[in-house]
């Protein structure tokens, strides 16, 4: 039998052989025989397990500060931290929330477990860094502010509903992201050495996380997996069109942004979601999907081919990115093989490679290589360990619930979840963010949901 605190109580049997009606793609039928109840959520909406609204709500405020930067847009904010602010009334909320109704103040998982190791590998390689003030002013400025995060994120997004609302949020902030990258390709703003690759490149959003191209397409291909999950729950056919448009224009921006990494990731979810819809009944959706990519590659602006040419082809970026990069990388790995076990320091790649290849002060741009040059191999399977449980998180709450009644949209988030860690994981071959925020708010999202399906759907005893 099956138990999910789901939307409507009711039991009964799937008949041996016989696939549930209405089963789609994105909602397989349940297992022949399996008996299925589904509590009302009244109970955990309500409160039960949700905790008190003040942390949330901190929360969700910390996300759009984090992603709009009002301060930039209202100079006259910028004194007030508001990002501070709100983080450190989050966890302060939310500590005082647990302690005042007698509950422990934080989950325990393997991936905050695993985040935590991390944190204390950085930490005791600080003595060995190549400058261990550096250092420690990554990992307490920036690198902690990430955990927490994660952590807040993990304990507070406890319910459906909330996590509804979290990915809402997401695909609202994604509209002005996106709509400025628009603006700034049709008005011809240029970001500074954008003409340098042979077209201009665009100035990004006036945000942390967005304020170059390449990483605005990073946030927006993080995104753009909650719209599609809302779109494939969505009611209605105005929502719908909203949705489909949100959708559209997420990925017009990322085009315009020229970013090879961020079409690389693009292609990755493409590819991600046609996998899925080709292992369904809903094949033809797969089919018109590739034609859709089809009938809008003429639409492409001119050198877009050209520049995403460069990618297989080093030798004729005229702009010599795709060459340093790649120096910077063969450098990185030579760094991680000198110091296997503790490494550089954290951050402090940039300065190992200025003495490896001259005075470049350029960091390398990959994720991976960027954990090993820093916190040598253990810090790097640390990471890459937190990175696949919380994949198995994604896959893991797809796994239970799909064909529950119910259960639909927690088997939607999951696949946003996985699509959103693929994106990342492209991406992360060609950014230097691993001590950033991108991944520690999906992550916490994926632990989140991971936490939800197992409280929400589990086996109970006949």
């Amino acid at each position: 039998m099956i138990r999910m605190n789901g939307e409507a109580t009711s039991f009964g049997t799937a008949p041996t052989g016989v696939s549930r009606p209405g089963a789609e793609w994105w909602r397989p039928a349940p297992p022949p025989g399996a008996r299925v109840r589904v509590r009302s959520a009244a109970s955990t909406d309500a409160g039960e397990t949700s905790g008190g609204t003040a942390p949330f709500v901190a929360l969700l405020g910390f996300i759009l500060i984090l992603l709009l930067a009002p301060q930039a847009l209202f100079p006259v904010l910028a004194p007030f931290r508001l990002a501070l602010l709100a983080a450190v009334g989050g966890i302060g909320a939310h500590t005082l929330d647990r302690f005042l109704a007698h509950r422990p103040i934080s989950i325990v998982t393997p991936e905050i477990i695993l985040a935590a190791c991390l944190a204390a590998w950085a930490a005791l390689g600080v003595p060995f860094s190549y400058w261990p003030g550096g250092s420690i002013s990554l990992l307490l400025n920036l690198f902690i502010k990430a955990l927490a995060i994660f952590w807040l994120i993990a304990n507070i997004v406890s319910t459906p509903a909330r996590f509804r609302v979290v990915t809402l949020t997401l695909v609202i902030a994604s509209v002005p992201l996106a709509a400025v990258a628009l603006v700034h390709f049709a008005s011809g703003e240029i970001a500074p050495g954008g003409n340098d690759v042979g077209f201009g490149r665009i100035v990004g959003y006036n945000a942390p996380l967005t304020q170059n191209p390449n990483d605005l397409a990073l946030t927006l291909n993080l995104l753009l997996p909650f719209s599609v999950a809302h779109l494939i729950r969505a009611r209605g056919a105005v929502t719908r069109a909203v949705l489909l448009g949100v959708i559209v224009l997420v990925a017009t921006a990322v085009v315009l942004t020229f970013s090879r990494a961020g079409f690389l990731a693009l292609m990755a979810m493409l590819a991600l979601y046609l996998w899925k819809l080709s292992r369904s009944t809903q094949r033809h959706w797969a089919i018109a999907v590739v034609l859709l990519a089809l009938v809008a590659l003429p639409l492409l602006p001119g050198s877009y081919l050209g520049r995403m040419g460069t990618i297989t082809d080093m030798r004729s970026d005229q702009s010599g990115s795709s060459q340093a990069r790649w120096g910077g990388m063969v450098a990185a790995t030579g760094l991680a093989l000198k110091h296997p076990f503790f490494g550089v320091g954290a951050g402090m790649n940039i300065l190992a490679l200025n003495e490896a290849r001259g005075p470049l002060w350029k960091e390398v741009h990959n994720v991976y290589l960027e954990y090993a040059a820093d916190l040598g191999l253990p810090g790097l399977a640390l990471f890459l360990a937190l990175f696949w449980s919380c994949v198995r998180r994604a896959r893991g709450t797809q796994r239970a619930a799909a064909g529950v009644p119910g259960a639909a949209n927690l088997y939607h988030y999951g696949v946003a979840v996985e699509v959103s860690l693929a994106a990342f994981a492209v991406s992360g071959m060609f950014h230097p963010v691993g001590y950033h925020f991108y991944f520690y708010i999906i992550a916490g999202l994926a632990l989140a949901l991971g936490t939800l399906a197992t409280r929400e759907v589990h086996p109970v005893a006949d």
